[in-house]
């Protein structure tokens, strides 16, 4: 079986002591620095070989400073409490001996418990991938090496800037090499799409995330991840973004909330 290039430009490579070490590529870079979604995922590669457990249930990252692709980062992982049901832990990737980014996860089996009733957010009705854009042709202001690894369509109308309008960003996600969605890569899909202020504000560049956190809420069947993206809170250049992915079967398979800066043009 080949193996895709999520998994192979993910992988992490164990030192002893919960250290681990990475080689980062420049193809997941959005302008000159590296995706955070995608930087954070050795760190969650590392916790989870720590944690004992198979899903990450919840992910708060923190993005102290940019990161670069194209070159070796390490990896420090500390468990704050292994349980039967969930582990606790934290993970640092460090590059050039600085940290550039922190993780705080949950581990767990996400479909471990699934009750005969609960509470779920039905997927809004929108154009096929095929009727979408693809981010890769939208005029960002900033370069999308990114495009060659995750495949990004957007709703025609989050394309149209308006100002009077909500700042949403709606389509579909998945890996641009057929490889399938799994627990691990929704974090990276909930911080794959152009910022949902483009929708009212026109093209901003580069959106950089002070705070991510990701809920996963269940394994994601195969095919497109359908995604939402709504920013209704802009203040001092700080802005708050929810989110919600679906599977290709309608069901909830992730939730977001970040905290993200907007740059001046």
């Amino acid at each position: 079986m080949l193996t895709s290039a999520f998994d192979a430009e993910t992988a992490v490579v164990a030192q002893g002591d919960g250290r681990y070490n990475v080689c980062l590529s420049t193809a997941w870079d959005i302008g000159d620095n590296a995706n955070g979604g995608y930087a954070m995922l050795p760190v969650l590669r590392s916790l989870r070989e720590e944690s004992g457990h198979s899903d990450p249930l919840s992910v708060t990252t923190h993005f102290l400073r940019p990161i670069q692709g194209g070159g070796d980062a390490q990896i420090n992982t500390s468990l704050v409490r292994r349980g039967r049901s969930v582990s606790v832990l934290t993970g640092d990737l460090t590059v050039a001996e600085t940290q550039r980014l922190r993780v705080s996860a949950v581990f767990g089996d996400v479909d471990g418990h699934e009750p005969g009733t609960g509470i779920d957010i039905s997927a809004p009705l929108i154009p096929a991938p095929e009727e979408c854009l693809n981010r890769a042709e939208l005029l960002q202001g900033v370069a999308l090496p990114i495009a060659s690894r995750i495949d990004v369509r957007v709703h025609p109308k989050c394309a149209v800037v308006n100002e009077s309008k909500p700042a949403i960003s709606e389509g579909w996600v998945r890996l641009s090499d057929g490889a399938p969605p799994t627990a691990l890569s929704l974090p990276l899909f909930a911080d794959a799409f152009p910022p949902s202020l483009f929708a009212k504000l026109g093209s901003v560049g580069w959106v950089p995330t002070i705070e991510l956190t990701v809920h996963v809420r269940r394994k994601p069947a195969d095919g497109w991840i359908q995604a939402r993206f709504e920013c209704d809170d802009l203040i001092g250049g700080r802005l708050i973004e929810s989110g919600t992915l679906w599977d290709s079967t309608g069901r909830v398979v992730a939730r977001s909330r970040q905290l993200g800066l907007l740059l001046d043009a």
